[in-house]
């Protein structure tokens, strides 16, 4: 897939099939992380790529704004370093990577949380010294997306040219 077409028919998914993605899905999905730049090349995080079901089930548990992580065959586990002031932005950069790789391969995702994650840094074995920012399941949609169904503002709202307030159209 073209990465604008994956950027513009890309959706949240919250509904999975539970059959499981193919190992080289996954570790595509882990690669995209992994290769994602970040400030001054610095790193400041740790993936952990969840597949084993008690996990899953456990972890859908504690998320409170993520039960259907319990349905998904793949989670990723996002941490971040406490001392990184860049932490939270290449995170997120590394998020939407996956998300973008994953979409390519037919495979939906959706990011849970945004910190307040501390109940499950213990069953992923997270240390203390690593923030939990996001929880972000992977899987075959459960119900297909036609084209593009997002609903977003007009363009003039939200993009301006050379000067806010000088509608780009």
């Amino acid at each position: 897939m073209d990465v604008f077409d994956a950027v513009r028919t890309v959706l949240a998914v919250r509904e999975f099939r539970r059959d499981p993605l193919p190992a080289e899905v996954v570790r595509k999905i882990a690669r995209a992380a992994r290769l994602t730049a970040s400030s001054q090349n610095g790193q400041p995080w740790h993936f952990v790529m969840v597949t084993d079901r008690d996990t899953l089930q456990r972890v859908g548990e504690l998320a409170r704004t993520g039960h259907y992580i319990a349905q998904a065959p793949l989670a990723v586990a996002v941490a971040i370093d406490k001392e990184s002031r860049f932490g939270v932005s290449d995170a997120s950069r590394a998020i939407q990577d996956m998300a973008l790789t994953a979409w390519g391969e037919g495979v939906g995702s959706n990011w849970v949380g945004f910190g307040g994650l501390d109940e499950i840094k213990p069953v992923l074995g997270i240390p203390d010294n690593l923030e939990l920012l996001a929880i972000v399941p992977f899987g075959y949609p459960a119900h297909p997306h036609k084209g593009n169904q997002k609903k977003r503002k007009p363009m003039g709202e939200v993009v301006s040219l050379n000067r806010y307030g000088r509608p780009y159209a």
